[in-house]
Protein backbone atom coordinates (compact mmCIF):
# COMPACT_ATOMS: atom_id res chain seq x y z
CA UNK A 1 0.00 0.00 0.00
CA UNK A 2 1.28 3.12 -0.37
CA UNK A 3 1.46 6.07 2.11
CA UNK A 4 -1.68 7.96 1.10
CA UNK A 5 -3.72 4.87 1.07
CA UNK A 6 -2.41 3.89 4.17
CA UNK A 7 -3.24 7.26 5.74
CA UNK A 8 -7.02 6.92 4.02
CA UNK A 9 -7.54 3.27 5.67
CA UNK A 10 -6.47 4.91 9.06
CA UNK A 11 -8.58 7.16 8.68
CA UNK A 12 -11.63 5.73 7.97
CA UNK A 13 -11.92 3.64 11.15
CA UNK A 14 -14.24 5.03 13.38
CA UNK A 15 -13.34 8.17 15.95
CA UNK A 16 -9.64 7.97 14.64
CA UNK A 17 -7.89 11.40 15.28
CA UNK A 18 -4.62 12.16 12.88
CA UNK A 19 -1.92 14.16 14.21
CA UNK A 20 1.84 14.48 12.36
CA UNK A 21 4.37 14.31 14.94
CA UNK A 22 8.12 12.61 15.09
CA UNK A 23 9.44 14.35 11.53
CA UNK A 24 6.81 14.46 9.40
CA UNK A 25 4.89 10.91 10.73
CA UNK A 26 1.34 10.49 10.18
CA UNK A 27 0.07 9.58 14.02
CA UNK A 28 -3.41 8.14 14.09
CA UNK A 29 -5.07 7.45 17.46
CA UNK A 30 -8.27 6.31 19.35
CA UNK A 31 -8.74 7.67 22.25
CA UNK A 32 -5.97 9.57 22.42
CA UNK A 33 -3.76 6.35 22.43
CA UNK A 34 -1.27 5.14 18.91
CA UNK A 35 -2.43 2.57 16.70
CA UNK A 36 -0.85 3.19 13.85
CA UNK A 37 2.15 5.26 12.38
CA UNK A 38 2.98 6.27 8.73
CA UNK A 39 5.43 7.59 7.15
CA UNK A 40 8.83 7.16 10.43
CA UNK A 41 11.72 6.19 8.93
CA UNK A 42 14.58 6.50 6.36
CA UNK A 43 12.38 6.07 3.23
CA UNK A 44 8.88 7.75 4.95
CA UNK A 45 7.02 4.72 3.62
CA UNK A 46 6.76 2.80 6.74
CA UNK A 47 3.12 1.33 8.19
CA UNK A 48 4.28 0.98 12.04
CA UNK A 49 1.60 -0.86 14.66
CA UNK A 50 0.65 -2.73 17.17
CA UNK A 51 0.85 -6.70 17.85
CA UNK A 52 -0.23 -9.16 19.60
CA UNK A 53 2.26 -11.20 21.80
CA UNK A 54 2.14 -14.29 18.61
CA UNK A 55 2.00 -11.52 16.19
CA UNK A 56 4.98 -9.54 16.89
CA UNK A 57 7.13 -13.37 17.46
CA UNK A 58 6.29 -14.33 14.28
CA UNK A 59 6.23 -11.17 11.99
CA UNK A 60 9.56 -9.73 13.90
CA UNK A 61 11.48 -12.30 11.37
CA UNK A 62 9.59 -11.78 8.34
CA UNK A 63 11.64 -9.73 5.52
CA UNK A 64 10.65 -6.73 5.29
CA UNK A 65 9.25 -6.70 8.44
CA UNK A 66 11.40 -5.43 12.14
CA UNK A 67 10.52 -4.59 15.91
CA UNK A 68 9.79 -0.97 15.37
CA UNK A 69 12.73 0.61 16.33
CA UNK A 70 12.74 2.69 19.88
CA UNK A 71 9.49 1.19 20.40
CA UNK A 72 10.28 -2.70 20.59
CA UNK A 73 13.71 -1.37 22.66
CA UNK A 74 11.23 -0.34 25.48
CA UNK A 75 9.44 -3.78 25.70
CA UNK A 76 6.30 -2.50 23.86
CA UNK A 77 5.02 -5.23 20.66
CA UNK A 78 5.41 -3.00 17.97
CA UNK A 79 5.75 -4.05 14.39
CA UNK A 80 7.49 -1.92 11.52
CA UNK A 81 7.04 -2.73 8.05
CA UNK A 82 9.65 -0.56 6.23
CA UNK A 83 10.56 -2.66 3.02
CA UNK A 84 9.25 -5.49 0.26
CA UNK A 85 8.26 -8.45 0.47
CA UNK A 86 6.82 -7.09 4.01
CA UNK A 87 3.02 -7.81 3.96
CA UNK A 88 0.83 -7.73 1.40
CA UNK A 89 -2.09 -5.02 1.32
CA UNK A 90 -4.55 -7.17 2.61
CA UNK A 91 -2.58 -8.47 5.63
CA UNK A 92 -1.29 -5.20 6.05
CA UNK A 93 -4.67 -3.49 6.60
CA UNK A 94 -5.98 -6.18 8.72
CA UNK A 95 -2.81 -6.36 11.25
CA UNK A 96 -4.17 -2.26 11.31
CA UNK A 97 -7.43 -2.95 12.22
CA UNK A 98 -6.15 -5.39 14.84
CA UNK A 99 -4.25 -3.07 16.22
CA UNK A 100 -6.56 -0.21 16.07
CA UNK A 101 -9.22 -3.49 18.28
CA UNK A 102 -6.28 -3.53 20.69
CA UNK A 103 -6.23 -0.29 21.60
CA UNK A 104 -9.89 -0.06 21.94
CA UNK A 105 -10.21 -2.71 24.26
CA UNK A 106 -7.15 -1.18 26.39
CA UNK A 107 -9.68 1.72 26.69
CA UNK A 108 -11.74 1.99 29.78
CA UNK A 109 -15.58 1.05 29.57
CA UNK A 110 -16.28 5.27 30.22
CA UNK A 111 -13.56 5.94 27.45
CA UNK A 112 -15.16 3.65 24.52
CA UNK A 113 -18.84 4.95 25.88
CA UNK A 114 -17.75 8.56 25.35
CA UNK A 115 -16.64 7.32 21.50
CA UNK A 116 -19.55 5.16 20.99
CA UNK A 117 -17.30 2.26 20.65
Amino acid sequence: MTREELNRFCAELPQTTHVIQWGNADVYKVGGKVFAIIGMGETGDTATFKASEMAFEILSDSPGLRPAPYMASRGLKWIQHFEAPGLSDDSLSDHIRASYDMVIEGLTRKKRAELGL
